[in-house]
Order: C-alpha cells, then structure tokens, then sequence
C-alpha cells in the first residue's frame, strides 16, 4: 500500500492549483535505516517539490545566499526590505529554526533580532549555548506582510532554500520554535502542545528535530517559560544521546 503523503491536504491542494508537480512516497522509501530511529521517534523525508531548484545541491553558503537574495519566486520579494538568509556558524551542532523574518528583521537581515531575539539568546544561554555557537535560520527567507503567516506556496518555494542550508550545515539537532516551524518542518498538523517532549527525525539524515514554543509567544505568554525550559532540556538530552551514538557508531 502506498504511504500517506507527507504534505498535508491543504498544501496538496495549493500545489495542484500552482500546477506544481508532487513527489510521491513509494514502499522504496520507508526502508529503514542503520542507526537512525528510536521506539518514540518520528521520521521525515523532504523533497524539492518538482520546483526549478536542482542546481541548489552543487551551492555553497556564499552562493546559496546570493541566489536567495536575488530570488522572486513568490510575491513575497514584492514587498521586503531585504532577504533574511540566517546568521551564526556554519559549522554549528545546532540549528535553531523559526518561521519566518518580522519587521526588524526585515529591517536589519538577520533572524531572531528585537525583544524575541533577546529572549532566543537567554534562552540558548540556559542551556550553555551562545548566539554565535548555533546557526539560526526561517522557513521563510522574506517577510509576509504585516507579519501574517507564511502561505503554503511561499514555504513550498522558500523549502529548499532551507533544505540546502540544513545539507550543508549537517547539525546535530534542530530546535523548532513555534508552530508554523514545527509543522512545516515536520510537515503535520499536529497542535504544537502535542508535539512537545517528542524526538522527530528530518531528512534522510535523520537529524533529531525537538519542538519548542517561539519566543514571540513566551513574551506574550510569560507563564509558558517553565515549559520551554523542559524543552530545551530534553533538546540538550537528545544532543547528548546522539553524539553518544556517534562515537559509539565510529568506535564499533
């Protein structure tokens, strides 16, 4: 039997509407893999989505954020001050990912500025990690006006920007703040109160994908902090076991 599709139905239906062609899983595809799930993971595969993106996969960083900045695939280039790419070391074990750039970030080019930024940094911080020690990038490369929620065929076209970053980074673990990232990374539905405290997987790499709320919402929510700080401690943990499952992949 042909498994579900990994896009949820609205996604699917925007996407026959663009007339975007649609990747479609087979049994080929579930084949498991050495080393890669536990009995409370869940696994994701991604695709480019039949967009015009091929070439990406030849891209290094420095050509990767010169296509984004020049790209208008959507009509989101319309109306932004600039592409906001990511910030932080390229190098890093750690990818924080969030939805997509707000008003100062549109202004300066960088993720995670202003008070929610302030608030990531203390965040990463109380699990020993500076700002300049992750990489931190969007779902979305541009701001959506007056700051409403990404389209599912701007984060169709803006995925495999993302995926390439995440390709060429090769983290450790992802950390998804929010909803919107949560989802779409994951491609669910799933309220995101349900996916806390939950090991996903990413990709074919199967990178460990832990959810967390956005900062954005701790400042309007302020008694949330005691849940994100369970988060970050299992994300810390989760870390940990694979690095651990590494050495001991390497030492076998």
């Amino acid at each position: 039997m042909t498994p579900p599709h990994p896009l949820s139905r609205r996604q699917l239906e925007v996407l026959a509407a663009l007339e975007i062609p649609v990747w479609r899983r087979t049994a080929a595809d579930d084949r498991p893999q050495e080393n890669r799930k536990k009995d409370n993971d869940t696994a994701v595969n991604f695709d480019h989505h039949g967009l015009d993106h091929a070439d990406l996969d030849r891209l290094d960083w420095e050509a990767l954020e010169a296509r984004v900045a020049r790209c208008t695939l959507c009509e989101l280039h319309k109306t932004r001050t600039q592409t906001v790419f990511g910030v932080g070391n390229r190098e890093a074990d750690w990818l924080i990912v969030g939805e997509a750039p707000g008003a100062d970030e549109d202004r300066q080019g960088e993720p995670f500025v202003g008070r929610a930024g302030q608030l990531l940094n203390e965040m990463l911080r109380a699990i020993g990690l500076r700002r300049e020690e992750v990489y931190i990038a969007n779902i979305l490369k541009c701001r959506p006006p007056r700051n409403r929620d990404p389209r599912p065929e701007e984060v169709v076209r803006c995925e495999p920007y993302l995926q390439r970053q995440v390709a060429l980074l090769q983290p450790h673990i992802i950390l998804a703040l929010g909803r919107i990232a949560a989802q779409n990374l994951l491609k669910t539905d799933t309220p995101i109160g349900a996916m806390r405290g939950r090991r996903y997987r990413y990709g074919a790499a199967g990178i460990p994908v832990v959810v967390t709320y956005h900062p954005a919402y701790l400042l309007r929510s302020p008694k949330e902090k005691r849940k994100v700080w369970l988060d970050l401690k299992f994300a810390r943990q989760v870390f940990a076991e694979t690095l651990e499952s590494e050495v001991e992949a390497t030492a076998s």
